[in-house]
């Protein structure tokens, strides 16, 4: 029988960073010497190269490039009640009061955008996983921001996930996001972070990942 785990988590307040800078191209300088062939004759005149000599150029200077940061998906735009197919069994939809989404096993969940439990005046996002030994799906909401760009899932390692993200006609102040990873440990998943992104790739919200017990909640 299949363990299903649920994780769901308040908001953590926006950050405002700066921008990465930008990555520049590699740039490659060299030089190399040049002899102008002395008048015949001059007092002046010194002997240049043979005809033929190579010349010898300086080894080349590469600036390192930095790693990119991984690629945005754009925005999907879906019909409210719209069943998006999420991969492995899973379902997930939007209506106009917030996030619905359904398991392999039929068993449906919601999550509202509008009976106050999340704050849509500031950047936020949620976490909900439930999984088994194939692997896990994770989802939730983003709000607060008409400017979402992004949503990653990190490990402690590193490795990040970048999550799927719809939202209805009109690009409201909300929207789901939702991804899979393997298989996970006895916290189903909640131990990943959460961040969201805006389209320059600023982060506007983060939600740490934490140990959660077992079970569907």
């Amino acid at each position: 029988m299949k363990k299903y785990w649920l994780a769901a988590a308040g908001v953590v307040a926006a950050v405002a960073v700066a921008a990465p800078s930008a990555v520049g191209a590699p740039t490659e300088t060299s030089t190399a010497s040049t002899a102008a062939a002395a008048s015949p004759g001059s007092p002046d005149s010194t002997a240049s190269p043979a005809a033929g000599t190579a010349v010898r150029a300086e080894p080349a200077k590469v600036t390192p490039a930095k790693a990119a940061a991984p690629a945005a998906k754009p925005v999907r735009t879906v019909r409210p009640g719209q069943r998006v197919d999420a991969g492995g069994g899973f379902t997930v939809w939007l209506t106009r009061d917030g996030k619905h989404w359904a398991g392999p096993d039929g068993y449906e969940n919601f999550r509202s955008v509008v009976d106050g439990n999340i704050d849509r005046s500031e950047p936020g996002v949620s976490h909900q996983s439930e999984g088994d030994a194939t692997g896990v799906f994770h989802s939730g909401l983003y709000y607060g921001t008409c400017k979402a760009g992004r949503v990653e899932l990190s490990d402690d390692e590193g490795h990040k996930t970048v999550a799927t993200l719809i939202a209805l006609p009109g690009r409201p102040d909300w929207g789901v996001w939702y991804a899979h990873t393997g298989p996970a440990d006895g916290n189903g998943g909640s131990g990943l972070g959460v961040t969201l992104y805006d389209r320059a790739g600023r982060p506007l919200a983060e939600l740490p990942g934490f140990d959660f017990p077992a079970g569907r909640g």
